[in-house]
């Protein structure tokens, strides 16, 4: 009865804000009640933050850091050009808005690496991700100093790395399955796996990814087992393995399909929210996914360039990007949707479960174009 009367105070109370007006959704014994959470400011040298993809991303303590990303100021219909970022923002929940306490910027800019939040050291690790040569093999170590922002490159990774997965487990880093530095010195599709040693610097490679070489992949470590899902190369994919940490072996495990429906991941990010299950948001979808990246590598001059006209110019809804949210429950190898967010679906969005709360931020709503707002969902037990 107390429980019930807290929670009804609670909703009360919410609703004084505007919360109770929001979308409510059911997850597993509680519920998601989503609110826009703020902006970022400006990135140095531009007027406005108009949102960005791939960001650098984590949780130190109770503050939330977030940089780096690219985004496209000029319209990617007319020309526009990809631009990567410097800035790294600490954030601090303040009353429900994310507020900033700090903006620095780093020394080159960053996106489309992995990160890494390792609680015992209260620090974030990113790995790669970078459109500099120089640094694309970076283990960039982010902290906190006399509540300041501090950044080190920690180690050089023997090849370079971005759009792929990592995870911590007992001091190492488990990371791969996205594009790695051939033997060109370019990124490419890969299903290569790899172990980084936190305390040794030393990497070590697994053994192989047994799907395609693919990017953009979505994967947790959930019952001790790393497990990958989904992602694109030229095609799309929605199958998922999970890695046995001591056969270093892996499995076939379900793939991506609720309701009968292929859901693709690529661009989606997750969370894990208990020690066997993982929650998943965003993702672009995969009928439409494979006829534009076909149109796209084989239509030319004219016909190419009406299709891009076309494609980049539709609003956000067309694209039909994913907006369920999804939860892997690993101890009965399924996927199952507990609703949709109430806002435009994100792609290459950070995903942060903090204080049991989760936040998404920025990301991309549709091609060439990134949404400068964030949002939090709170967790209400029923």
């Amino acid at each position: 009865m107390i429980k019930k009367i807290y929670c009804l105070l609670l909703l009360v109370f919410l609703s004084s804000f505007g919360y109770a007006t929001q979308k409510t959704l059911s997850i597993e014994n509680n519920r998601l009640v989503w609110d826009y959470a703020g902006s970022l400011p400006a990135q140095k040298g531009f007027d406005k933050n108009i949102g960005t993809a791939g960001l650098l991303q984590g949780i130190i303590g109770d503050y939330i850091v977030v940089g780096g990303g690219a985004n496209f100021p000029e319209a990617l219909e007319k020309g526009g050009k990809k631009v990567t970022h410097k800035d790294l923002y600490l954030l601090k929940d303040v009353n429900g808005k994310l507020k900033t306490i700090e903006q620095i910027q780093l020394d080159y800019p960053i996106a489309y690496g992995a990160s890494v939040s390792v609680k015992e050291e209260n620090a974030i690790y990113y790995l790669g991700g970078s459109p500099d040569s120089e640094h694309m093999r970076d283990v960039l170590k982010v902290t906190l100093k006399n509540g300041k922002l501090k950044t080190e490159i920690y180690a050089k990774l023997p090849l370079g790395f971005e759009n792929g997965v990592a995870q911590y487990k007992d001091g190492k880093i488990y990371y791969g399955v996205g594009k790695i530095e051939n033997s060109e010195g370019k990124n490419v599709n890969s299903n290569k796996f790899y172990v980084f040693d936190l305390k040794t610097k030393e990497t070590k490679e697994l053994a192989e990814f047994p799907g395609e070489a693919r990017q953009q992949t979505v994967g947790q470590i959930l019952n001790n087992k790393f497990y990958v899902f989904s992602g694109g190369s030229n095609i799309s994919y929605v199958d998922g393995y999970a890695y046995d940490f001591k056969t270093n072996t892996w499995k076939k495990v379900a793939d991506v399909v609720v309701d009968n429906e292929k859901i693709l991941l690529l661009g989606a990010n997750s969370i894990k929210i208990s020690e066997n299950k993982m929650l998943v948001i965003g993702g672009f979808d995969y009928k439409l996914w494979n006829e534009a990246n076909y149109h796209l590598s084989n239509l030319k001059d004219e016909k190419l360039k009406a299709y891009k006209a076309s494609y980049f110019g539709a609003e956000p809804q067309s694209y039909n990007w994913n907006r369920k949210i999804l939860i892997f429950d690993a101890t009965k190898n399924s996927w199952k949707s507990i609703g949709e967010v109430p806002f435009d679906a994100p792609c290459g969005a950070a995903l942060l479960l903090m204080n049991n709360n989760i936040y998404s931020i920025n990301g991309e709503i549709k091609p060439g174009v990134r949404t400068e707002r964030m949002y939090k969902a709170y967790i209400i037990s029923k």
